[in-house]
């Protein structure tokens, strides 16, 4: 335990370091949390302790809970934070912690209950729990409303994003701001407050109160709420608390927040999104590529193609200071991109999100070309052009006779065959998948997709390039459309045929919007335009199997000329400047029309039928994609379809969705429809493995 957490004498002050790196999660298990208890406990009966310091280790404070120990039982004889601040509640003598570096959740709440609290420049500070479905379960929303006042706890505790050091102060979070050392300027600090004789503050003592009406604003907040975070519980329960800071004595309140975290820790939603954070950093692990892999160094990039994707992509680089030249056929063709590029950054500007400072030091980054010449010095090249096997191949050969030894070549593909296209080069070993999801400078999913012969140090530098341009990026191998295409494809065509058999677009967008999906597949449908979905399905209609089902819905849609929201009509239509989708009676007739000509008896078909039905095309395919080895693991697969296609996160993603219903009445289901509507429906075998074992695709 000494080492976990050391105790010195200072002077008069007693100060307790937490040592459990990298950020001093609070762990129960390895004692960190028992030894700071014991050390105060001892220091409160020395007389020659006067004051106590609890500061962490390293860089930080302390980053919250033990990410490892979520879920599992109490450790017998180990104290637990409400163990300790319970404890810190009884002490006479004034504990002083010095926040520093991310001081999250747990961390924030053993701060808040000490008495003081000095705080290094460029802390970040924050009550993240409602991400994780949960809320502070130690006292976080009975002290930070005392401490701060109602309003700005609510935004925390209910948003649960971070405040900064300087806006810490503001609110009153912190008592003073200590630079230089942050050690020897919080002992400082400590030993002022000892010789002041400073009283013992507990947050605990506060009254928190609402400026005028109090029913009145948690009423209206919890409309806002409501609105706000639909399909989420946790942050109603967030308000909740709050509200009881309120209404309640401290120690009541204190209970009725560990009532209501126990309720939220059980719920499917909690369980989803804390499966959702696990799965974001398992995904950044490839299996077969050790942390040990030497990376390539990536200084200066380039881009080909100026359009929405490629400038987009442009845009991920120069934002984190990566200088890169977009190539183009023409100076017309790079003028109108980065004109798009720079409208983007002005937006960005006008909101007050970034200053026109920054904005200029990024469009200085970026140089417009016309000549693949300018790309011999580029350390990764990322083409964007027209999605065209014979298209992307031309360029491969060419980027294969400028790059430079050892430069990456990656193709921004969203279907093609990675090796086909690496085959034309005389280095397969250094190309790669880099699938961006429109528009590419905000959308935060990056398929990283191998091919059989990319190299592991390509794969291992691609990763790390992923969170360096704050993606999260996903390894998955080659297939068609990889692991996010191949499933929006089955969602769809289960949606076109749903059509054939009696739905109709608004019935079925409802559905999956009412699920938690921000639209449905015919608004996405629409939104994007029918002519590029239309484009793959003829030329896939060669190599189709005639066996197979398959819709005419929007093929016909297509053929009246209607693409969407940039026609003013598709599945539905539209008024001039306005993206209401407006159900239409002349789609209604020609669906009805193509079911006769195809010699379907349209019937009634029920929501749940319309939900099942999608939602389980995307588990079986999921399954599929796992079984095949195109995804590493089934959590990846969600963290596909949670960051690329707007699966519901408090849903966990297509296949925690699945374990939490139980496979066996998933497989039930699957099977069902497979016996109705032929092989498209086909149980995978991983599915059908672990619906008799009872086990689960994320065990």
């Amino acid at each position: 335990m000494s080492d976990i957490v050391q105790y010195q004498l200072q002077g008069h002050v007693g100060v307790i370091t937490l040592n459990n790196p990298p950020v001093n999660a609070l762990s129960v298990g390895k004692g960190l949390l028992q030894g700071i208890l014991d050390f105060i406990k001892a220091g409160d009966h020395d007389p020659a302790v006067r004051v106590f310091l609890l500061i962490g280790g390293g860089k930080n404070f302390s980053g919250g809970a033990d990410i490892t120990e979520f879920g599992k039982p109490a450790v017998p004889g180990m104290a637990t934070l409400r163990d300790l601040c319970s404890y810190m509640e009884t002490v006479s003598k004034p504990i002083v912690a010095a926040v520093a570096g991310p001081t999250m959740g747990g961390g924030l709440e053993l701060a808040l209950t000490a008495h003081y609290r000095c705080c290094a420049p460029g802390a970040q500070i924050a009550l993240p729990e409602v991400k994780l479905g949960i809320l502070p379960g130690a006292g976080g929303t009975q002290r930070l409303p005392r401490l701060i006042g109602v309003a700005p706890a609510l935004d925390m505790i209910v948003g649960g994003e971070p405040v900064s050091s300087e806006r810490a102060l503001e609110l009153g979070i912190v008592d003073e701001l200590v630079t230089g050392d942050l050690r020897a300027g919080a002992i400082a600090y400590a030993k002022r407050v000892a010789a002041g004789g400073r009283p013992v503050r507990r947050a605990s003592a506060l009254v928190a109160a609402v400026d005028g009406d109090a029913a009145a604003f948690f009423a209206a907040a919890r409309q806002r709420v409501a609105k706000e975070w639909r399909g989420y519980p946790a942050p109603l329960e967030c308000l909740a608390c709050v509200e009881a800071s309120v209404t309640m004595p401290f120690d009541k309140g204190l209970i009725f927040e560990r009532e209501r975290f126990t309720y939220l820790v059980a719920t499917n939603e909690s369980k989803a999104l804390r499966h959702v954070f696990f799965a974001e950093r398992a995904a950044a692990k490839v299996k077969d590529v050790p942390d040990s892999t030497p990376m390539r160094e990536i200084r200066s990039a380039a881009v080909l193609g100026a359009g929405t994707m490629g400038g987009g992509i442009a845009m991920n680089f120069v934002n984190v200071g990566i200088p890169v030249k977009v190539l183009e056929l023409s100076q017309e063709a790079i003028d109108k991109g980065f004109g798009i590029i720079r409208k983007n950054y002005a937006a960005t500007v006008a909101k007050g999100r970034l200053s026109q400072a920054a904005m200029d030091q990024r469009m200085a980054l970026l140089t417009g070309v016309t000549s693949y010449d300018e790309l011999k010095h580029a350390d990764i090249i990322v083409e964007a052009v027209f999605e065209e096997m014979g298209v992307k191949q031309e360029v491969f050969r060419k980027l294969d006779a400028v790059a430079k030894p050892g430069a990456i070549l990656a193709t921004n593909t969203s279907t093609l065959d990675i090796d086909v296209i690496a085959a034309v080069t005389s280095r397969p070993q250094d190309v790669i998948g880099l699938h961006f999801f429109s528009p590419a400078n905000v959308m935060k999913l990056l398929e990283i997709v191998r091919g059989a012969k990319t190299a592991p140090d390509v794969i291992a530098t691609s990763m790390k390039l992923a969170r360096t341009i704050k993606k999260v990026g996903v390894l998955v191998g080659v297939c068609d459309g990889f692991v996010g295409n191949r499933m929006v494809h089955a969602y769809f065509r289960e949606a076109g045929l749903l059509l054939e058999e009696g739905a109709l677009p608004q019935q079925v967008d409802r559905v999956m919007e009412a699920f938690g999906f921000a639209m449905g597949p015919f608004r996405v449908s629409d939104l994007a335009g029918l002519d590029i979905g239309w484009a793959i399905r003829k030329r896939q209609a060669a190599t189709r199997d005639p066996q197979q089902r398959y819709s005419k819905v929007g093929d016909l849609i297509c053929e009246r000329g209607r693409f969407g929201q940039k026609t003013g009509a598709g599945y539905y239509r539209y008024e001039a400047g306005d993206r209401k989708p407006i159900p239409d009676p002349e789609i209604d007739a020609l669906i009805v029309q193509a079911s006769k000509d195809v010699g379907i008896e349209r019937r009634d078909i029920g929501e749940q039928e319309i939900l099942d039905r999608c939602l389980y095309q995307l588990v079986n395919t999921g399954a599929k994609i796992v079984e095949e080895g195109i995804a590493q693991r089934a959590s990846d697969v969600d963290i596909v379809y949670v960051y690329g296609y707007g699966f519901p996160r408090y849903r966990g993603g297509p296949m925690m969705c699945a374990d939490l219903t139980g496979l066996d009445k998933v497989h039930a289901r699957v099977a069902e429809f497979h016996a109705q509507h032929g092989d498209d429906w086909k149980p995978a075998a991983l599915l059908e493995r672990l619906a008799a074992e009872g086990g689960t695709f994320n065990g």
